[in-house]
């Protein structure tokens, strides 16, 4: 049998994509109320897709946020 490899996203709170320091907690919250944040909503939960934003953040290009 051959193994497949899926390429699932890296599902992260807002909490702890903030722990990793790329942004603050309240500033991603603020992408998130504005539309801006790869995220979706788990009941009242937010998982933010880091590897979307991670590329976001990398092609802003002096682009504000």
């Amino acid at each position: 049998m051959t193994e497949e490899k899926t390429n699932l996203p890296r599902m992260r709170t807002i909490r702890e994509v903030a722990k990793l320091g790329i942004l603050s907690e309240n500033c991603l919250r603020q992408m998130q109320k504005q539309g801006k944040l790869p995220c979706m909503f788990v009941g009242v939960k937010c998982l933010v897709n880091l590897d979307k934003l991670i590329d976001q953040l990398n092609n802003l290009g002096g682009e504000q946020l």
